[in-house]
């Protein structure tokens, strides 16, 4: 079925009243058969952190796209070519990077976008991307804003909102017996949205939120935070922050405000293995939450094999998944236009015959059959606004070594 938002590139203004009037289901087809051209091969680029604040994303994230597109072109490609890949950098929020990687990508000729991880950083370009119509699937922002933008016409995401993100988490924080919480919260979209959630929540399970601070994340130090935290008495303390953390966690333990003197829990900006970062068992018995599922030592394994040098697998799942889909649109729709593979994108995942993997997918798609692609990270079931609907949190706890290790598994539904 054909989104009510499309709009075909280089077309009309009546021709795409005409085709939007006339749009069905079935393989990306109008009644009238037309389908938009692309120039035969599907073009996927990247905006995802090679520097800045997340930079620490950015290994697993190109790692899965990279395993995807290795499983794709193996299985025969995208109508019958080789799908291209081109890499660049998002940075973050500091710089201008972002927006020159999407201009590049425009440039070049990428029908689809995966990216960026940062929310901010996706608000940054996507009114860019939505006015070249090309396809922006994030595998990592989880910002409660991006259902609503207008500017999200192309936009698409495989991480969950932090709808489901801030219910888990306080629902966490509740039944670990804490009734009074303080927030403390970086100042961009992810930070001011997750914070709401998890605030929202908490008061929605009998609990009191007796400090919601966003702070600049470019602050030197941050004692005026600490004195608020040790001032609003509370039993626990959520830190949704990025790179920061490093220098505001010992700050908060050196002001009487440390994991020893009440809860801490983290999100999926900071949620990562600090090591000798930060002074040896600071962390032990902090919890944190972020977007995964179980995907398993062999999916595991596999991106071992694209990049060696990995230690985290954060977002990896849903990167592939982004790339997968992407191809599986493309087929489905019998082009590699932007547009066409847009009218097919929340029809491959959701509704058809259920498939795990490219190449069952792929051949399904050639037998003329409808999909509903399962992939490494969950069901995925895209609404029509681009968002899944039912999302897996994992739960983590920090041990001694300042690293965190998994404690099982929630699931959410927006």
């Amino acid at each position: 079925m054909f989104r009510s938002r499309i709009a075909w590139r280089g077309l009309a203004a009546a021709t795409v009243a005409a085709l939007a009037l006339t749009a069905c289901g079935g393989n990306g087809d109008s009644a009238d058969g037309d389908v938009p051209e692309g120039d035969g091969v599907l073009t996927i680029g990247t905006i995802l952190p090679q520097t800045g604040t997340l930079a620490f994303l950015g290994p697993p994230e190109f790692a899965g796209v990279d395993l995807a597109i290795k499983h794709i072109n193996e299985a025969g490609g995208v109508l019958d070519k080789d799908v291209v890949i081109k890499h660049k950098d998002s940075g973050d929020t500091n710089t201008d990077i972002a927006n020159q990687s999407a201009d590049a990508l425009i440039s070049e000729g990428a029908d689809v976008i995966i990216g960026a991880a940062s929310s901010a950083v996706s608000f940054n370009i996507m009114a860019k991307l939505n006015d070249a119509e090309i396809i922006q699937i994030s595998p990592a922002n989880t910002s409660p804003a991006f259902t609503t933008d207008p500017k999200a016409e192309y936009y698409y995401r495989t991480a969950p909102s932090d709808v489901i993100q801030g219910r888990v988490l306080a629902d966490e924080i509740i039944a670990d017996g804490h009734s009074s919480v303080a927030i403390l919260a970086l100042q961009d979209s992810y930070g001011t949205g997750l914070a709401d959630e998890v605030a929202k929540n908490i008061e929605g399970a009998g609990g009191e939120v007796v400090l919601k601070e966003v702070y600049d994340p470019q602050a030197a130090e941050f004692t005026a935070e600490v004195s608020k935290v040790a001032a609003s008495d509370a039993d626990a303390l959520v830190l949704i922050t990025f790179e920061e953390f490093t220098t505001l966690a010992p700050q908060l333990a050196e002001g009487g405000q440390g994991p020893d003197e009440l809860g801490w829990y983290m999100v999926d900006g900071n949620l990562s293995n600090y090591g000798d970062d930060l002074p040896e068992g600071l962390l032990e018995g902090v919890k944190g939450s972020k977007p995964a599922v179980e995907t398993g030592q062999d999916f595991e394994d596999q991106l071992l094999a694209v990049d060696p040098n990995l230690t985290d697998f954060t977002y990896s799942a849903e990167s592939y998944d982004a790339t997968v889909i992407a191809a599986l649109a493309a087929i489905a729709a019998g082009s590699d236009h932007p547009n066409a593979i847009k009218a097919e994108l929340v029809n491959v995942t959701k509704g058809g015959e259920k498939c795990t993997d490219f190449a069952a997918c792929k051949a399904l798609l050639d037998e003329g059959k409808d999909i509903d692609y399962d992939g490494f990270s969950g069901p995925i079931e895209w609404t029509e606004e681009g968002d899944i609907s039912v999302g897996s949190i994992g739960i983590y706890e920090y041990g001694t070594d300042n690293t965190y290790e998994l404690v099982g598994f929630r699931e959410g539904q927006v």
